[in-house]
């Protein structure tokens, strides 16, 4: 079994202070924007306001992944629950996009009705702040999850600073209403479908994140070279095989094959790859488990090469 370890609470710990602070945010804002469009006729505000009143369910799924994937592995779960997180995530995303779609065409029904009133003054408050608290926040979590080296805050980064954007979509959309008067009234439904295309761009990005990390993709480049340069420098370390780097929630599992002089010991061999497991483990505070693999220096395939000339 994977073994739990103190740097993980801390990690988990930060993500979840995070999430609630957006979910209090979103739940604000979305409630806000959902009123504030309702009453002022403003197609654009009601759609930003599905995005907000969305990112509050994906904060809440999110809040329960983590409480499911802190929990110990056991005989079921040697691995541990850290996919929770990324079952929510695909559960949610499915959500917010389909939400989006019955938005988008309730917007695209609009251009055929009748004109209605141009949405008030305090309309643009309401933009104008969500601009200014979702670049915010983006900033916010941006630090925290490169600090942290949490790849699921900084994604949420992004999708408050894609937020911030379609938010001044909206505020630039009443601007123009409110100046050109009635005649300008279907540029604040073009506002909500570029809106509608944010949210649909984000949730298909949510979707495909959590199905790779379902489906054992390989992770970041970098992050895979960090890890295999600080193995490589483990004393008595020869080659580094063959590395293999899976994301599980907040945390990464790593497959490495490592080879050692062939002339030395098992006791000798064992000691070297504990050796890199303690050092991945203590290096990097998001890895969940280390399964090292050990193999001869030079490996078989190695004499291979070296008898033909060139690779087999």
């Amino acid at each position: 079994m994977t073994r739990d370890r103190p740097g993980k609470y801390h990690l988990y710990h930060e993500a979840v202070q995070a999430t609630w602070l957006g979910l209090v945010v979103n739940l604000l804002l979305g409630s806000a924007k959902l009123a504030g469009g309702l009453v002022g006729q403003s197609y654009a505000l009601i759609s930003d306001a599905v995005n907000s009143l969305g990112d509050v369910f994906t904060s809440v799924a999110v809040l329960l992944a983590f409480r499911v994937a802190q929990k110990p592995a056991d005989a079921e779960h040697p691995y541990g629950h850290t996919r929770a997180e990324a079952i929510a995530g695909s559960n949610v995303a499915v959500l917010v996009i389909v939400s989006a779609l019955l938005v988008g065409w309730g917007a695209l029904q609009g251009f055929s009705q009748q004109a209605h009133e141009v949405p008030p003054v305090w309309t643009l408050a309401i933009a104008g702040s969500n601009v200014v608290i979702k670049e915010a926040l983006y900033q916010y979590k941006i630090r925290l999850g490169r600090r942290a080296g949490s790849s699921a805050i900084i994604a949420n980064a992004w999708d408050h600073r894609a937020d911030a954007f379609s938010a001044l979509a909206v505020l630039v959309g009443l601007l123009l209403v409110r100046m050109g008067g009635p005649r300008f009234l279907a540029i604040d439904k073009i506002a909500a479908l570029v809106v509608v295309a944010v949210i649909v761009t984000s949730g298909t990005r949510l979707l495909w994140s959590s199905a790779q990390e379902l489906m054992d993709a390989q992770a970041a480049g970098a992050f895979v070279d960090q890890i295999r340069g600080a193995a490589a420098a483990v004393p008595g370390v020869k080659r580094i095989d063959k590395l293999w780097v899976r994301k599980s929630g907040l945390e990464y599992l790593v497959d490495i094959h490592i080879q050692v002089r062939a002339d030395q010991t098992v006791d000798e061999g064992h000691r070297i790859s504990h050796l890199v497991k303690d050092e991945l483990l203590n290096r990097f505070a998001n890895l969940r488990d280390v399964l090292v693999h050990l193999e001869p220096y030079p490996h078989i395939h190695d004499r291979g090469r070296q008898r033909s000339g060139g690779e087999l």
